[in-house]
């Protein structure tokens, strides 16, 4: 299918997905719900990914959902939710699962379910002069994209209840300070040094980021002797890869071991 919205390229291990709408703010919508659900698609069953990269183009990363089509259609507003919602998480589950970790690159104001959407990356690189803002409570909503999720992950339950309630705007600096943002840098810095870490994830054992990645995802609603379960069932499955057993004879021959993603 032809994306709406983004702009998705892989080249050498590292997929690139951009929010190329600027002119409307990169706006969640119906579209680009279905382009997200889709793009997922494709880098969950690329082999070859070993790492995210998410941009977005124009003065802002994101206003969030597209308020101008909920009010075009308020008569089936609640409809269109679920319809745009279906393919919005079905996108998220499907990133959040995939072996190859996110690496979010932030410039200017991030807004709603577009917020909640970095928030789900593994590592975020903000300018200094982005935003984060709740958005929701501010047009009467609750909220989507995985916000209660991710929030809490990254800021702690008490943080994000706040964040989502009082509808706060979060400056990069208080973003870092609360865990919802890993570095801030200068604006020019950005795409530098989001390209730097996702080179770095994209060199090392993906199939382990994968487990890693999964694990942390049920680290909070398992039992103890579940989650070491999982644990011990993941470490087995990495044992049989060709990058750990690599790595493991370059550790005892006392060499840096040179990762394939395999």
């Amino acid at each position: 299918m032809a994306f709406e919205g983004l702009r998705l390229d892989v080249a050498e291990g590292l997929a690139r997905l951009t929010f190329n709408d600027p002119v409307r703010g990169n706006p969640i919508d119906g579209p680009l719900c279905a382009s997200l659900c889709e793009a997922a698609i494709q880098l969950s069953e690329n082999r070859d990914v070993r790492c995210l990269l998410v941009a977005a183009e124009g003065k802002v990363f994101s206003y969030g959902g597209d308020v101008g089509a909920f009010v075009g259609d308020l008569a089936d507003l609640s409809l269109n939710i679920k319809r745009w919602t279906t393919t919005l998480h079905s996108a998220i589950s499907r990133f959040q699962r995939m072996d190859a970790p996110i690496v979010a690159a932030v410039h200017g104001l991030c807004a709603g379910g577009m917020s909640a959407f970095v928030a789900g990356s593994d590592v975020v690189i903000a300018a200094d002069d982005a935003r984060f803002v709740a958005a929701y409570a501010g047009i009467g909503f609750s909220c989507d994209a995985g916000s209660s999720i991710m929030y809490s992950r990254r800021m702690g339950l008490a943080r994000a209840r706040r964040f989502l309630l009082t509808n706060e705007t979060l400056s990069a600096a208080q973003a870092l300070a609360v865990g919802l943002v890993d570095e801030v840098v200068a604006p020019i810095q950005v795409a530098e040094r989001a390209m730097v870490v996702a080179s770095q994830l994209a060199a090392g054992p993906t199939r382990a980021f994968g487990e890693i990645r999964r694990l942390l995802l049920s680290a909070e609603d398992q039992p103890l002797e579940a989650q070491l379960e999982l644990e011990a069932q993941a470490l087995a499955r990495i044992a049989t890869t060709a990058d750990a057993k690599n790595a493991l004879l370059a550790f005892a021959h006392k060499r840096k071991p040179v990762f394939t993603g395999c």
